[in-house]
C-alpha cells in the first residue's frame, strides 16, 4: 500500500463512524423508495475545507439523531473530532474562522418551524470541540456535552453577516434595529471577537435605515443600502475613506443596478440590465460615471446572472461561479480550467464543483459532483498524484440510477412571452404507465417573485416521479431569474395572465405526447398554493384534482394589518399595491382574484394543509376557505400540523404529509384512479 494510499484509508476510517451510523440501507429495485427517503433530513449537509486546507468540516448525521460539526485531518493522521453536538438542536451552518476556530448555528429539526427562523443563534468552538462560546443567544438553549463558555451572548436581534478574510478571528454580525411598531428599521453593523466576545462599532456615521450591507473580503464595510417609503439609496464608502457618498437612489422596485461584490482592489461589482429581455449581467461600476460600465464581465444569455466570484484564501480571484439553467464555473485561471476538465471527465454528466484553499497551485481540491438524479457526493482531489478519496454522499440511501431524469425546456405562452419549464420524467420502469402514457402534476413554485427551479437533485420532484407522474414545473411570469421583462409581465396578474402561463405550460408538454392530459393534477405551496386553487377555478377542464399547502386563499388579506401577519409596513405600502394590487384602486380586480370569493367554481377533489402559527400566511386564509367549501357541500381533505408554520420542517410533518399526497394523488390521478 503506498504511503497516499494509507492516508486516504485513514481518513476514510476518520469519517465512517459518523457517516455511517446515519446512513440507510439502499432500496431494493423491486420496491419504490419510501417516502422516508426523500423527505428525511440529510447524512451530509456540508463540507468546507479551512483556510490552509490542511482541514475539511462538516455538518453530518450522527448516531443521535442530530446533525454535528465535526472536523478531520485531511491527512487521516488524527482521529475524526466532533466539533459541536448537542442533544436538544442541530447544527444549521458554519464557517471556518482562521485555521483554529469555527462559527455555527443551530435549528430545531425535530420541531415545527415556528419562529425557529428568528433564533437560530451564534457559537464559536475550536477545531478540536474546546472553548465553545455563545456568540448570540438562541432561541433555545443548545445543551451540549460540554460547557459552553460566556454569559454576555448578544441578543437574538443579532445574525451574522459574514467572515473577514484578515486573520482577525473576528465575525461581521448585523444588530437589526426596530420601529415602535415592530418594523425593522436599521442593522447596524460590528465586528466580534469569536474568542471573547467583544464587539466593535463599525455603523459610524451610517446613513439612516440600513437593511443591507456589502464588505471587501477583509471585513470593510465598503456598501449599504438604505429602504424607506419605497425609495432605495446605494452609498459607497471608498477605501481609506470614513464617509459614505451616495451612487444611487430610485424606486425601491425600479433599482437601475443591483451592488454584488468588491474586491481587496476597491472595484464594486454590480448586476444591471442588458438587452431586450432585460436580463442581469454583472458589470464594475464606473465611479467617474456614475454607472455600471457598458461593457458586461459576464452575461448569461436567457437568465440573469445568479453566482458569486471565486477566490481562495488569500482573495485572488480565480473564475465565476454561475447558474443558467445548471451551474458553471468560468475559470479564468488556466490551471484551473485544466483541473475541471480532470473532474468532468472522471465524472461526466454532473455537476462539479471545485473548491481550493491555496488556488494558485492547488495541492489539494474538494470536489462536490452531484446531478439531477444525485444530491450530492464529496471527493477530495491530489492533483499531484491524481488520487481521488471518497468523503461521502449527501444522501446514502438515494440510488442515483433509480432516480428521474430533470430536462429544462422553453414554449411560448399564448401573447409570445417566452416560458421557461421544468420536466422531470419518470423511469420507465416506474408505476403508473396506462395505455402508454402517464398521470402529471403541474407543481407550482411559491414567491412568486423568486426562480423555481434549475437543474439538480429535488425532493419533491423526484418523490412524485417515482410514484409515476411527470412533474411539470413551470417558470410563469413574475417569477424572477429570467429578465426584467418576464418579471414585471406578472405584476397584478395573479388571476390572469400568470395562471394562463401555467396552462400553457402543461398544453406544450402534452403536446409532446408524454402525459395523459385527462389525468392531471396541479399543487404548490404559499403563491403556488394560489395557483392550485386559483388554476382549477380558471381551468377545470385542465385539473382533476389540486394538492395547495400554506396557501393564500384571498390575496387582500396579505394586507392585513395584524399581529399574526409579517408582512412589514413597507412591503404593504410600497411593494405589494404595485405587484399585486392596490387594495382600493384594484379593489374590484382582487375580489375576482381571491379564490375564497370563487370557491362555487372549483369542482375537483381538494388536499388543503396549513401551519398552525403560520405568520406568512396565516392559517385564517385555510380556515375560511375549507368553511366555503363545505358550505358548497365540497368537504376538501384538511390538514393543520400544530407548531409549524409557513412550511413543515419537522422530518415526521414532511413525511406524513407526502404520505397523504401520494394517496390523494393515487385515487384521483394514479393507479387506484378510475378511467
Amino acid at each position: 500500500m503506498t504511503s497516499f494510499s494509507r492516508r486516504a484509508s485513514a481518513l476514510c476510517a476518520a469519517l465512517s463512524p459518523l457517516l455511517i451510523a446515519a446512513a440507510a440501507p439502499a432500496q431494493e429495485a423491486a420496491t419504490l423508495p419510501s417516502v422516508q427517503t426523500f423527505f428525511r433530513n440529510a447524512d451530509v449537509s456540508a463540507m468546507k475545507l479551512s483556510p490552509s486546507g490542511k482541514w475539511l468540516a462538516m455538518t453530518a448525521a450522527a448516531g443521535n439523531g442530530r446533525v454535528a460539526l465535526a472536523v478531520a485531518d485531511v491527512e487521516g493522521k488524527l482521529p475524526l473530532t466532533v466539533a459541536a453536538s448537542a442533544s436538544n438542536s442541530d447544527v444549521r451552518s458554519f464557517n471556518w474562522v482562521g485555521d483554529d476556530h469555527l462559527v455555527f448555528n443551530v435549528v430545531d429539526s425535530l420541531l415545527g418551524s415556528t419562529d425557529q427562523r428568528f433564533g437560530p443563534g451564534l457559537f464559536s468552538v475550536r477545531r478540536d470541540g474546546k472553548e465553545m462560546r455563545e456568540l448570540i443567544k438562541p432561541r433555545d438553549s443548545f445543551v451540549t456535552g460540554s460547557p459552553v463558555i460566556g454569559r454576555e451572548a448578544l441578543g437574538g436581534n443579532h445574525a451574522l453577516l459574514m467572515v473577514p478574510n484578515d486573520g482577525s478571528g473576528e465575525v461581521i454580525v448585523g444588530q437589526a434595529q426596530w420601529t415602535a411598531r415592530g418594523e425593522l428599521d436599521t442593522v447596524n453593523a460590528l465586528r466580534l471577537d469569536v474568542t471573547t466576545g467583544r464587539t466593535r462599532n463599525l455603523s459610524l456615521a451610517r446613513p439612516e435605515h440600513v437593511r443591507a450591507w456589502l464588505f471587501d473580503r477583509k471585513g470593510e464595510p465598503r456598501v449599504t443600502v438604505t429602504t424607506w417609503e419605497g425609495v432605495t439609496s446605494i452609498h459607497w464608502r471608498a477605501p481609506g475613506q470614513d464617509g459614505w457618498a451616495r451612487i444611487a437612489t430610485g424606486s425601491s422596485l425600479q433599482q437601475k443596478f443591483e451592488p454584488r461584490f468588491v474586491d481587496d482592489a476597491g472595484r464594486l461589482y454590480v448586476t444591471a440590465t442588458v438587452g431586450r429581455e432585460g436580463t442581469e449581467a454583472l458589470k464594475l461600476f464606473d465611479f467617474a460615471t456614475g454607472a455600471p460600465e457598458p461593457r458586461p464581465i459576464v452575461t448569461t444569455p436567457g437568465f440573469d446572472f445568479a453566482g458569486h466570484l471565486v477566490t481562495d484564501a488569500d482573495d485572488t480571484v480565480y473564475g465565476v461561479r454561475v447558474v443558467t439553467d445548471a451551474e458553471t464555473t468560468v475559470w479564468f485561471d488556466p490551471r484551473m480550467q485544466e483541473l475541471q476538465r480532470i473532474a468532468d471527465a472522471r465524472f461526466p454528466g454532473r455537476i462539479n464543483s471545485l473548491s481550493c484553499s491555496q488556488c494558485k497551485e492547488p495541492q489539494l481540491l474538494l470536489v462536490f459532483s452531484h446531478s439531477d438524479q444525485d444530491p450530492g457526493r464529496f471527493w477530495l482531489y491530489r492533483p499531484a498524484s491524481n488520487a481521488w478519496t471518497p468523503l461521502g454522499a449527501v444522501r446514502n440511501d438515494i440510488v442515483p440510477a433509480r432516480m428521474a431524469p430533470l430536462d429544462f425546456m422553453r414554449a411560448k405562452a399564448r401573447d409570445g412571452l417566452d416560458l421557461p419549464i421544468w420536466v422531470t420524467t419518470p423511469r420507465k420502469d416506474a408505476p403508473g404507465l396506462r395505455d402508454g402514457k402517464r398521470a402529471a402534476v403541474v407543481l407550482v413554485h411559491g414567491g412568486p417573485w423568486l426562480r423555481g427551479g434549475s437543474w439538480g437533485w429535488d425532493g419533491d420532484a423526484q418523490f412524485l416521479a417515482s410514484r409515476g407522474y411527470v412533474v411539470i414545473e413551470p417558470e410563469f411570469r413574475g417569477s424572477t431569474g429570467y429578465g426584467a421583462v418576464h418579471f414585471r409581465a406578472g405584476w397584478k396578474k395573479w388571476e390572469g395572465a400568470m395562471q394562463d402561463d401555467v396552462a400553457d405550460a402543461l398544453r406544450a408538454v402534452a403536446a409532446k405526447g408524454l402525459i395523459d392530459p385527462k389525468r392531471v393534477c396541479i399543487a404548490g405551496a404559499s403563491y403556488g398554493g394560489y395557483a392550485t386553487l386559483m388554476g382549477m377555478i380558471r381551468y377545470p377542464d385542465l385539473y382533476r384534482c389540486g394538492v395547495a399547502w400554506v396557501a393564500v386563499t384571498d390575496p387582500r388579506l396579505l394586507f392585513e394589518d395584524t399581529w399574526e401577519n409579517d408582512s412589514s409596513d413597507e412591503a404593504r405600502n410600497y411593494g405589494m399595491p404595485a405587484m399585486i394590487g392596490d387594495p382600493v384602486k384594484d379593489a374590484a380586480m382582487l375580489k375576482s382574484a381571491a379564490p375564497l370569493e370563487r370557491a362555487a367554481e372549483i369542482r375537483g377533489p381538494l388536499l388543503l394543509a396549513f401551519g398552525r402559527d403560520d405568520r406568512r400566511v396565516p392559517v385564517k386564509h385555510g380556515t375560511l376557505m375549507r368553511d366555503a367549501l363545505r358550505a358548497q357541500g365540497r368537504d376538501p381533505e384538511w390538514i393543520v400540523y400544530d407548531g409549524e408554520g409557513h412550511g413543515w420542517l419537522k422530518v415526521a410533518n414532511r413525511v406524513d404529509f407526502w404520505s397523504r399526497v401520494e394517496r390523494f394523488l393515487d385515487a384521483q390521478i394514479g393507479a387506484g384512479a378510475p378511467r
